[in-house]
């Protein structure tokens, strides 16, 4: 791979929030790279640890922001619309890159793939330090990934290598969503366009920490359905892939709804249970337009 110069048109953003130990390893990770990135872009997303003291003494050649409104979206957003290159690489400040990891994704596009402005590879997961097999549903792919993304989030944000310029084309990251902006992100570029797909694990991701956004919310469904309702009622979708979605959304409605019948809410029974009927009735219009 001598082909590809040591410093390369790459910005890599690491939003953060109260992670200042985590966020170091992650830095080096980035440092150890192969080749070398352009610019790293810190946001510190409203975080009242150490995270500026180790910034500023420590890597004091990144660039930092600080963002007082909280959210992952609004922390990448601000990332992206600093970035001086032509690609972005995203990541998490809990993981880890293999120091080979954007060089790998660069000769990739230079090897005949520049149709690609998305490309993400494997990973490797470690949970409370011990390495963890993935789930069949987690295994990544490229190519036309869209059928798949809808059903679970399956490109790693740390893991992704993206041209700055489908953000002028698909819109940024949903700052709406408290969680899964990053299969919001994933449905409506894999919706327009094929991905690229590294088969190599170059990706270090470490779970089991209080923190993690997982945990913080129950029933993550939630916020893949109101994905899909907002990009149904925008459109985004053809014809033929709102089938798929309609499909999907019904799904998860269904699994909402009659897990809070189970356990006697009410409320929230009523309020997906209402969702379900009104994406029911849309779908019966929908194959009677098609059709």
């Amino acid at each position: 791979m001598s082909n590809i110069q040591n410093i390369a048109d790459i910005s890599v953003v690491i939003p953060t929030h109260n992670r200042c130990e985590l966020l170091k390893r992650a830095i080096c990770s980035v440092l150890d790279q192969t080749i070398c990135a352009r610019e790293i872009i810190i946001v510190d997303n409203a975080s009242t640890d150490n995270t500026y003291e180790i910034i500023t003494s420590l890597f004091p050649e990144i660039m930092y922001f600080y963002e007082k409104r909280k959210g992952v979206s609004i922390a990448r957003n601000l990332g992206i619309k600093n970035c001086n290159s032509t690609w972005i690489a995203f990541l998490d400040s809990d993981d880890a890159w293999m120091p080979q990891k954007l060089e790998k994704q660069l000769f990739f596009i230079n090897n005949n793939n520049k149709k690609y402005r998305l490309i993400h590879t494997n990973e490797i997961w470690y949970k409370n330090n011990k390495f963890q097999n993935q789930l069949k549903k987690h295994e990544k792919s490229g190519g036309d990934i869209f059928q798949k993304s809808l059903e679970i989030c399956c490109v790693s944000p740390s893991s992704t290598f993206i041209k700055k310029e489908i953000f002028d084309d698909y819109g940024f990251f949903d700052e709406d969503l408290e969680v899964c902006e990053d299969y919001d992100m994933w449905i409506r570029i894999a919706a327009k366009e094929e991905v690229g797909f590294l088969d190599n694990p170059l990706v270090i991701k470490y779970g089991g920490h209080d923190d993690q956004l997982s945990r913080k919310y129950w029933g993550m469904d939630r916020f893949r359905i109101k994905s899909l309702e907002k990009n149904l009622n925008n459109d985004w979708f053809t014809s033929d892939q709102k089938k798929s979605v309609f499909n999907i959304l019904i799904k998860k409605l269904s699994i909402i709804s009659n897990g809070a019948k189970k356990r006697d809410n009410i409320e929230i029974y009523r309020e997906y249970n209402d969702k379900l009927n009104y994406w029911s009735l849309e779908l019966d219009k929908f194959k009677n337009e098609k059709f």
